[in-house]
């Protein structure tokens, strides 16, 4: 077959395919145009999951005539007025976006400048162009893609599910109103209104709190660093107030969304000591800088950015979120202690309804037991807890500190503590595993594990896999206090061990650390991940769950963990404590 030229406008639908991948793709083009043209409220609707309607109608400075015309022709566009792609400051850059649409969708656009008489309508039908004409419409644009795809049946063959391709629109939209407090954006569909986002200037943190909800304000802390010409600010949640998946996560480069893996490595990073690998935390972050020092012009989405530094940004990244979470991850989430109040409102199936009559008596009660004689102000002991503080009173300055002083421990699990206006419950396992494994990390930073010499050699068996993963890590295991050397094959000798651990397991301790670096593939994991190795040693070591402890214990573990960093949390992202505050206690027994 000889070499020919395709129809133009198979040429458009050919390229249409990297801008516009689905009805989200779409929508995220169109309001970024909005936003370009200086919108202050966007509205969007869609039906079918965009499949059937894409409308979006703005308040921007609109088109003229001549400006109509031309925005429907690939690469045509007021963004770049100087031709200059490395100083980019808005969101569309290319002048792809319309005449991606109009490809694969009939497409109408309504619009009116600011100062004209009237207003201009043009359709395309599939890039079919169907001429100019004037129309009645107040300032700005209103774009209106239907029967998305039709053209190209095979696209539209692979789109995912109605709810599906709303749940991304509604992504997209959101993503795009974070960054952009100053206008109001509005989502309608079908069923029919999915929000509306008042405007709020340049209240950065409103806008947070309208997308991500009050919880997440107050289970989150505030970012604002900056480091040679780049800033960093925003919201990043506590580690206990996390996800399943980084869904939640915001970041944006000079207002623009992005996903980038810069981005996602540094979060997890900074987040390595608080979460397990399989929880993500809820961010919303924006990097200001210099636009010469970044290029947008990547990826066909514009969702990924290259940074003439980019090792310059991770570490402002990195080193902002774990100082912040060094200064603040002592905190446990609310939401936890809110949970426990709610399972206990569920669980109490009779609800306060009033008051004892004032003249109601314990003796005269026919539950009262034989021989009973009510005294005034009678003590009453219900029996010692499993672990009583009584019997060692906490000194008066113990009952002021941040978690107060050990009045019990129940089940040998959990330390019960009185604060000055609530309680606090510990799990004792969870909370020193921290303290311990920042004590490891501490030691490691200062001057090298301490090392006991085993009075007798473990000798350790593995399978092949684990084997193979621990050999080349041996030098890097011995700088962390676990001494290890080849005893044949297929097994170990372990020779010393962190001295703060302990007597330990050596056994369970080796083959968990071998589990570790077989997951991570090759020994370089093992240089990018030596704190985990410090958890699982910690962990080893931690108070069990089923251990009694002595008040004088548990009141010094509290106050180790009101001195040790990250102590809200345990190595796994799991809360360590729930401080349940006197006035909810109250509501439970309807004194309030």
């Amino acid at each position: 077959m000889p070499v020919r030229r395709l129809d133009p406008i198979l040429v458009d639908r050919i390229a249409a395919g990297e801008v516009v991948e689905r009805p989200a793709s779409a929508v995220k083009e169109l309001v970024e145009n909005a936003l370009d043209a200086g919108a202050t409220r966007i509205d969007v609707a869609i039906e079918a999951g965009g499949k059937r309607l894409i409308r979006v109608i703005d308040d921007g400075c609109g088109m003229d005539e001549r400006d109509l015309a031309l925005a429907i022709e690939r690469h045509a566009t007021s963004k770049i007025p100087d031709g200059d792609l490395t100083a980019i400051a808005t969101l569309g850059f290319r002048g792809e976006a319309l005449p991606s649409i109009a490809a694969v969708a009939d497409l109408s656009i309504e619009t009116r400048a600011e100062g004209a008489p009237h207003g201009y309508a043009i359709r395309v039908e599939a890039g079919d162009k169907r001429g100019l004409s004037a129309c009645a419409w107040p300032r700005g644009t209103k774009i209106e893609a239907r029967a998305l795809f039709a053209a190209t049946p095979a696209r539209l063959k692979f789109l995912k599910t109605e709810r599906t391709e709303t749940s991304a629109i509604v992504d997209v939209v959101k993503r795009l109103a974070m960054a952009n407090p100053q206008a109001r954006f509005a989502l309608s569909a079908d069923s029919g209104a999915l929000f509306d986002y008042p405007a709020c200037g340049a209240d950065q943190a409103r806008r947070i709190v309208q997308i991500l909800g009050e919880e997440f304000a107050a289970n989150a802390f505030d970012l604002d660093a900056a480091r040679d010409g780049v800033r960093l600010f925003g919201l990043a949640g506590l580690p206990t107030y996390s996800r399943g998946n980084a869904q939640l996560q915001y970041v944006y480069v000079n207002r623009r969304p992005v996903r980038d893996k810069l981005f996602a490595g540094a979060i997890r990073a900074a987040y390595l000591d608080f979460l397990s690998a399989d929880r993500h935390p809820i961010v919303a972050l924006f990097i200001d800088c210099d636009p010469r020092i970044v290029d947008v012009n990547v990826h066909p989405a514009k969702a990924e950015v290259r940074f003439a530094d980019p090792g310059l940004v991770r570490g402002l990244v990195v080193g902002a979120l774990k100082q912040a979470l060094a200064e603040k991850s002592g905190r446990s989430a609310n939401t936890n202690a809110r949970a426990a109040i709610d399972a206990l409102m569920r669980g109490n199936g009779a609800r306060y309804s009033a008051p004892p009559p004032a003249n109601w008596s314990v003796a005269r009660s026919p539950y009262a037991p034989s021989g009973f004689e009510e005294t005034p102000q009678a003590a009453f002991d219900a029996g010692p807890p499993l672990a009583d503080a009584r019997a060692h009173e906490a000194p008066e300055s113990e009952s002021h500190s941040p978690l107060g002083a050990a009045r019990a421990q129940l089940h040998e699990t959990y330390i019960i503590a009185q604060t000055q206006d609530g309680l606090v419950i510990v799990d004792q396992h969870a909370a020193h595993e921290r303290i311990v494994y920042e004590k490891l990390k501490r030691q490691r930073e200062e001057s090298g594990v301490a090392r006991q010499i085993l009075l007798i050699p473990a000798v350790v068996e593995l399978d092949e896999l684990r084997m193979n993963a621990l050999a080349p890590a041996l030098g890097e295991l011995a700088a962390l206090g676990l001494a290890l050397e080849p005893f044949g094959p297929g097994a170990v000798l372990v020779r010393e061990t962190p001295a703060l651990l302990g007597e330990v397991d050596s056994k369970r301790l080796v083959e968990n650390i071998a589990d570790l670096l077989a997951e991570e593939g090759d020994s370089r994991g093992l240089s990018r991940k030596l704190d985990h190795v410090l958890a699982t040693c910690a962990c080893h070591h931690s108070v069990r769950a089923g251990r009694r402890l002595s008040a004088q214990e548990m009141n010094a573990l509290l106050r180790e963990m009101e001195a040790t960093p990250g102590a809200g949390q345990c190595n796994h992202g799991r809360p360590t404590y729930i401080e349940l505050k006197l006035a909810d206690i109250e509501k439970l027994f309807g004194r309030k």
